[in-house]
């Protein structure tokens, strides 16, 4: 699936920290839709449910809405973010199962400082599975870059698969994407392992949303 694969193991038990956050979407995006009158920030389209890889029971969405999601973008480092609290809006989705999705964009100063954030971004994605293993001595995490997405000024694509014996196994897609002085980060995420993950249609998704930065 991948020309690069970085993997990271540890022996002590530990809780798993993507599945965390993808309960987390499916928790606040259900909250999301309760408050259906939420804030739509101005700012770039964001994906609809339609625009996410396909999906048996279908997507949900929650409103889009102004800052950075409550417990940050996952795989995304806090500090890689500092500053762009009131630059930034976020969407989240789920599904009636253990699928769920969210969508960040950022708007830096100028297409200069874009490209620098996007890059920023990228590196503390790909890094992921072994900040994983750091924190949680006795996870498995295994990070794949899966290749560029040809949309606006360039995305790209990364997956990370996490497990631990006692807890569930979980698998999520990541894409970084940059138009002018926009950037997004989309995130897809499933109980499973690589076989689960829609790749291709996630690159299709991840066009849709970086194509969307320039309206």
């Amino acid at each position: 699936m991948s020309a690069r694969t970085a993997r990271a193991r540890s022996g002590r038990p530990a809780a798993g920290v993507l599945a965390a956050a993808v309960a987390v979407t499916l928790a606040v995006t259900t909250t999301g839709i309760a408050r259906a009158e939420g804030v739509r920030a101005a700012g770039p389209a964001f994906l609809e449910p339609s625009e996410l890889p396909p999906h048996p029971g279908g997507w949900r969405a929650g409103a889009v809405e102004p800052g950075l999601p409550e417990g940050g973008v996952p795989c995304v480092e806090d500090g890689v973010l500092a500053g762009m609290e009131g630059r930034a809006a976020h969407r989240r989705f789920h599904t009636d199962l253990d699928t769920g999705a969210s969508q960040v964009t950022l708007t830096a100063a100028d297409a200069a400082r874009a490209a620098a954030l996007a890059r920023a971004v990228e590196r503390s994605v790909r890094h992921c599975a072994e900040r994983i293993v750091a924190e949680d001595p006795g996870a498995e995490a295994e990070s794949r870059d899966l290749g560029a997405v040809n949309a606006g000024n360039g995305a790209h694509v990364y997956g990370v698969r996490s497990a631990h014996p006692q807890s569930s196994r979980d698998v999520n897609l990541f894409a970084v994407g940059r138009s002018g002085a926009k950037v997004t980060v989309v995130q897809w995420g499933r109980m499973g392992g690589w076989a689960d993950a829609p790749v291709p249609a996630f690159k299709r998704t991840t066009a849709t949303a970086v194509t969307k930065l320039g309206r």
